[in-house]
């Protein structure tokens, strides 16, 4: 199997990141927001997610075995 350095230092800086708050997953999701809303206010795009997600036109779709 191959090591990705990459992925375990991301791995790395997110266990660090839990074990500062002691893995409590609110302290965790309080802490995000707070540096989200810090961002947001330094002038950092934010694009809001969509309410809904597109849903595909069927009409539009390739269909691999239709007549002609």
């Amino acid at each position: 199997m191959l090591i990705d350095e990459i992925v375990e230092e991301v791995r790395a800086i997110r266990d660090a990141h839990a074990a500062k708050f002691n893995y409590d997953l609110r302290a965790i999701y309080e802490d995000l927001k707070k540096s989200e809303a810090e961002h947001i206010a330094a002038g950092h795009p934010f694009l809001p997610r969509p309410a809904m997600p597109p849903v595909p036109d069927p009409a539009l779709q390739r269909t691999r075995f239709t007549r002609r």
